[in-house]
């Protein structure tokens, strides 16, 4: 791993804020090859990805100075905008691009949800890639493993100010392989028979439930929340349940709709 990819005189190029940008092209890339195989709002999806993209770096950030680290930032607030030194945190990030997307579906008279379905894979495969730039710069990392296997952080980043040369859990690569395996799952359930929100209920119920069982070996932040649990934790548990009442919500509205269509085809045969 490394943080700095070069140097232009003393302004540092950094790994992390490349790689974040990678995740926001090919994220966008894959959204619009989703939405034109589809046939539907692919010349939307650049936009889309372009709002939503700069959204998700603001909506990341803030989430990490209020739900993570603000007993630092509280004293610091000129650093808040530092992005370039680490502290983004996905939930906050895709909240953010998410509700970009959906305010600029409205203003287009195009059906956030079905839109949604299409192209929610693309968000997770970008979440995958963010986490290799948690890696390349030392954030996101997990706890002492205890013995003498784990990653070994260089010096320099914030991991081994935290706990030097101790080996640690690879939560982040961790997180990056579950997502791709998500990103399958997700396209795999595509091409089944389901009602419109599905996919996108589908994709917050699976991403909460890998955040939620790899909180408890991250160790960038370890003070409890609520009920015992991290920020994280009691997110991604909300998350889950809301995710779980809207997939049972849309399948309900579904064969209601379904229902009140039925008469009407059997009185055209």
């Amino acid at each position: 791993m490394h943080q700095y990819l070069f140097f232009i005189g003393d302004f540092p190029v950094r790994m992390y804020g490349l790689t974040l940008c990678t995740a926001i092209f090919l994220a966008t890339g894959v959204a619009y090859f989703l939405a034109k195989q589809d046939g539907r709002w692919h010349e939307h999806v650049i936009d889309i990805g372009i709002y939503g993209g700069f959204a998700g770096l603001i909506g990341g950030r803030l989430w990490d100075v209020f739900f993570f680290d603000w007993g630092y930032y509280q004293h610091h607030l000129l650093e808040i905008p530092f992005v370039w030194q680490g502290g983004m945190a996905i939930q906050g990030g895709v909240i953010a691009g998410v509700l970009a997307g959906i305010a600029y579906c409205k203003l287009h008279d195009i059906d956030w949800l079905a839109f949604a379905d299409i192209v929610c894979p693309s968000i997770v495969i970008g979440q995958a890639i963010g986490r290799m730039a948690n890696l390349l710069n030392g954030d996101a990392f997990g706890t002492p493993t205890g013995g003498d296997f784990g990653i070994l952080y260089p010096v320099g980043t914030l991991a081994r100010r935290t706990y030097g040369d101790a080996p640690l859990w690879p939560a982040e690569i961790w997180e990056g392989q579950l997502d791709v395996i998500i990103f399958a799952l997700l396209l795999i359930f595509r091409c089944t028979k389901h009602a419109k929100g599905h996919v996108l209920c589908l994709y917050a119920m699976l991403y909460s439930a890998v955040r939620f069982g790899l909180e408890m070996l991250r160790g960038d932040y370890v003070e409890p929340f609520l009920f015992g649990l991290k920020s994280a934790q009691a997110t991604s548990l909300l998350f889950f349940l809301i995710a779980l009442a809207c997939f049972f919500y849309c399948g309900y509205v579904e064969k209601k709709q379904q229902a009140s269509t039925a008469p009407a085809k059997k009185r055209k045969k």
